[in-house]
């Protein structure tokens, strides 16, 4: 058995007892009869009211929830961020998922991507990625099909199937250390298959 208070836990990154944070979880869950309609409801509002600071060029890097709440914008990791803290201030289990991407779709450099798993009471853990859509990304909520915002499809990309209750660390102190998206952008966060058993993701 699981144990479901750690996916509910909050951190100094994962801040959801932040008053903000809780008023915002309240408002998004207001109307939904279910937890898995207030998960949908979360997802959307992170994916489609929160900035990808890449897709819009917007500063400055965000790590907290609360600091992505207030500045609207964040990387995909820090969306995550504020999407789990979003979920655990309405009760729901929400842990943290990673993939390793090419950056171009060439091959290298190759990128960590950060997302969600949510646990759904008649599901299970269902994986969501709130990174916000554009042309080519179209990430939804439509248990039990998972609709994630990319696929593996070179050797050197790797999609870790392990739920993690705490994001990386190494993820966190590149979004501390890096200012400016476009910063971050030549620093982003990686793992090589060969380590990722040392992180906790084989």
């Amino acid at each position: 058995m699981v144990d479901m208070e750690k996916y509910l836990s909050v951190s100094e990154v994962i801040n959801w007892q932040h008053p903000d944070i809780i008023e915002r979880a309240k408002q998004i869950a207001a109307g939904h009869p279910t937890s898995e309609a207030i998960a949908k409801a979360c997802f959307e509002w992170v994916r489609d009211e929160i900035c990808h600071s890449y897709d819009h060029q917007k500063n400055p890097v965000t790590c907290r929830a609360s600091d992505v709440l207030h500045y609207k914008t964040g990387y995909c990791f820090a969306k995550s961020h504020l999407l789990a803290a979003l979920l655990r201030a309405n009760q729901i289990p929400a842990g943290f998922c990673y993939q390793r991407l090419s950056v171009d779709d060439q091959g290298a450099p190759y990128s960590l991507h950060g997302f969600n798993a949510v646990y759904l009471p008649h599901l299970g853990w269902y994986r969501i990625d709130a990174r916000g859509n554009k042309a080519g990304v179209n990430a939804q909520f439509t248990p039990p099909q998972e609709q994630l915002a990319y696929r593996v499809r070179l050797a050197e990309e790797a999609d870790f199937q392990v739920i993690l209750a705490e994001p990386l660390q190494l993820v966190v102190e590149a979004l501390q250390t890096y200012r400016t998206w476009d910063d971050l952008l030549h620093h982003l966060p990686d793992i090589s298959l060969e380590t990722a058993d040392h992180y906790g993701l084989a």
